[in-house]
């Protein structure tokens, strides 16, 4: 019967070893190959953080004088220590053990994992074994090997499956790694890695598929199909609906190899990436194990166009990883480096954010994207006075630096896309972070849902297809102005005479949909039958070519409405009346949110209640919209997080704030259980997230039936022809 310690391990589905492989051949490599999660290294880091001195690491790091500590190098294992885990080979423990021709000895569960991807000598004497354990089927097994000591235990390396495939680095010794491995930090961060030269579009036929698939789709929805002649019609709605071209997938069968399959190629913008991660000492344990499994996700699928920079903070923050690029040795350093951090100290996300910044700042070189994720498990104890107290987020300012803060006139905007992790997350700061820099606020309640969390944005980040999207509004009939726009918080801005109005909308993933209602006083007009209120186009940057994209006059979306002498009682279109219950959704939420931080728990709770009222009473209610009936979990979801003061500083206001985050964008964030169907947190989710997120799932104990793959709510039904 295996251990409580094992059966911790398999229900969080991981394993606690990682390495970066080398070939075989290479008897004395630079870099020790047992780079190991450090916090979850024994069964001891459940309860507590793990001693230093049971981390094994690369031999290359030093200490840090930032803060942030460092492992140093790995401890020799003595013969009644597994040499890969660290811990006891006492028999009777639940491990089966493993003792190689060469006389060392290991867990069966440990060595399996190491001879799986390629290791086949002793990690301890360098031994070149003719035999090896295996625990996968024969076929496995390399040739001319043997196979012995087939064991049935469940798979719990799914994580080996991360970097089990990519061959050890092979190191530029030009380019300096001091940044890397912690050595002395440069003053300007100028040292990111050069562009990759690989062909974004390998063709003209290529680069003229490229312009025409890229066009955005744009339909108008009118509040009510027709308004009698000689009725006038105050605040008439009409909805205008956004799509972005989906990812442009290719494949090049071109190729001079006869025996290679065609290889499909994804024409997306390539992204520069800074991950900026808490590992103060609330961090300790499960907690940094889990977030070293969860970045190892997102190395594994950032593309070699891509690059990453990572950013560690605890009282100091601090660059541990340069801006490189994700190729095979850029995974492995960046591995390296993230399984190189060890929890300990305080909380400054303001310093973290601007060395983040400061990446974006003094790179030589930009891929078309840039973005940050943020991740912290507590409070800012150095730059933020009184957390608990500040609601509009004007506190909170100092934590953004002005460099990437949205609509401060400068052609950098990075957008933060911030996680907070656990119950003691100050949720205010996070979502005033993402809301200033025009990022996201996710939720992070459980813990082993951090990768998914990750995965879900990084698959959208990894599909940008549109930028700097502008949605152009102008009135047509000659007495018709623009009363209001709701945008949540997209900028908006009207000309003088309020004839003509614009939508920022910024970037967009591919097939990403938003809503945006517009406003209008219809007079009274007994000139034809039919009246034109407005014409709608758009514009963007295509992020591969650079160009900007106008859609032409003759392209435009125009909106008309029928003027016949009585028109009788018409329905509301569902469209319209879809997005109207959003918005008062959103709203309520807004208002129940300040009434809950004035401590009145009980108006938070009516608030939200009578939205939940009003919007069964809808027409789209009563057609059964699954938006609607979404909507409506969701409000009672914050009402039973609104139960006491505790149960809404635990869970409830982190959750309320990213809800508003979502609907304030439009776009997916992550928060509660949003593995539900029914939760509102899938209507805002593109193929690319629910692609990326069923590949996050599915590497889980190696089974991909043992977890359950997430679908987008169809929340948005085919809808009928654009008028």
């Amino acid at each position: 019967m295996g251990s409580k310690w094992r059966k911790v391990k398999l229900a969080l589905g991981l394993n606690m070893c990682v390495y970066a492989p080398r070939a075989s051949e290479d008897p004395s490599p630079s870099i020790n190959v047992a780079a190991r999660v450090s916090d979850a290294s024994s069964p001891s880091s459940v309860d507590s953080p793990a001693p230093t001195s049971s981390i094994c690491r690369p031999t290359t790091l030093t200490p840090s004088s930032s803060g942030i500590r460092l492992s140093k190098s790995g401890p020799k294992p003595s013969k009644g220590t597994c040499a890969i885990c660290l811990t006891s080979l006492k028999p009777g423990q639940g491990h089966a053990i493993f003792t190689a021709e060469c006389s060392h000895s290991f867990h069966f569960h440990c060595i399996t994992s190491n001879v799986k991807h390629g290791n086949q000598i002793c990690p301890v004497c360098r031994a070149k074994w003719k035999e090896v354990p295996f625990q996968s089927p024969a076929s496995d097994v390399p040739q001319g090997m043997s196979r012995m000591n087939q064991v049935s235990w469940p798979e719990d390396d799914a994580w080996m499956n991360v970097v089990g495939q990519l061959p050890f680095p092979q190191v530029d010794a030009s380019r300096q790694s001091s940044s890397m491995y912690h050595g002395p930090e440069p003053a300007i961060f100028d040292d990111d890695e050069a562009l990759g030269q690989e062909p974004l579009i390998t063709s003209n036929d290529d680069k003229a598929d490229n312009n025409s698939i890229s066009m955005m789709e744009i339909r108008t929805y009118p509040e009510l199909s027709a308004v009698p002649r000689s009725a006038a019609h105050g605040n008439f709605t009409v909805l205008i609906h956004l799509k972005a071209p989906p990812s442009i997938v290719r494949q090049n069968s071109g190729r001079n190899e006869t025996n290679s399959p065609p290889v499909t190629q994804n024409f997306r913008a390539p992204v520069d990436l800074v991950t900026v991660l808490d590992v103060s000492g609330s961090m300790a344990g499960t907690k940094l194990a889990l977030l070293k499994r969860a970045m190892g996700f997102v190395i594994q699928n950032l593309g070699p166009t891509d690059r990453l920079s990572v950013i560690a903070f605890s009282s100091t923050a601090r660059r541990i990883f340069p801006l490189q690029r994700m190729t095979n040795t850029g995974r492995q350093q960046a591995l390296l480096a993230v399984n190189s951090l060890v929890s300990n100290g305080g909380t400054n996300i303001a310093e973290a954010l601007s060395k983040g910044a400061k990446v974006f700042v003094d790179r030589t070189w930009k891929n078309p994207v840039g973005s940050i994720i943020l991740l912290s498990d507590g409070q800012d104890t150095y730059s933020v006075k009184s957390p608990s107290v500040a609601c509009t987020g004007t506190s909170y300012q100092s934590l953004v630096p002005s460099s990437i803060r949205r609509n401060n006139g400068t052609v950098l905007q990075i957008p933060v896309h911030a996680f907070g992790f656990g119950a003691d997350h100050d949720a205010t700061s996070m979502h005033s972070i993402s809301e200033m820099s025009g990022g996201t606020f996710s939720f992070i309640e459980a813990e082993g849902v951090i990768q998914d969390a990750f995965a879900q944005c990084i698959g959208g980040l990894l599909s940008v297809v549109v930028q700097e999207v502008q949605v152009k509004v102008d009135c047509v009939h000659p007495s018709l102005q623009v009363c209001s726009i709701k945008a949540g918080s997209y900028q908006t801005s009207m000309t003088g005479n309020a004839r003509k109005a614009s939508i920022c909308v910024g970037d967009l993933y591919a097939e990403e949909e938003r809503d945006f209602l517009v406003t209008v006083n219809i007079p009274v007009d007994f000139s034809s039958d039919e009246m034109s209120l407005l014409k709608v186009r758009c514009i963007h940057r295509d992020p591969i070519t650079k160009e900007m994209v106008a859609m032409q006059e003759k392209e435009a979306s125009e909106v008309k409405i029928r003027r016949p002498e009585v028109s009788g009682e018409l329905a509301v279109s569902i469209e319209v009346d879809r997005q109207r219950n959003r918005l008062c959704a959103a709203e309520a939420m807004a208002e129940a949110r300040v009434a809950a931080e004035r401590g009145d728990l009980a108006g938070a709770v009516s608030v939200l209640d009578g939205c939940h009222k009003a919007l069964s009473e809808t027409a789209s209610a009563h057609a059964g919209d699954r938006l609607c009936v979404a909507l409506s979990a969701e409000l009672k979801e914050m009402q039973e997080r609104m139960a006491s003061r505790r149960v809404y500083e635990e869970s409830g206001r982190a959750y309320v704030l990213s809800g508003l985050s979502s609907h304030s964008w439009q776009r997916a964030t992550a928060r509660g259980d949003f593995t539900d169907s029914t939760s509102l947190v899938q209507a805002y989710q593109t193929p690319s997230m629910v692609d990326m997120l069923t590949r996050s799932q599915t590497m889980v104990l190696g089974n991909p039936s043992a977890r359950r793959t997430l679908r987008p709510v169809k929340s948005l039904p085919a809808r009928p022809q654009a008028r």
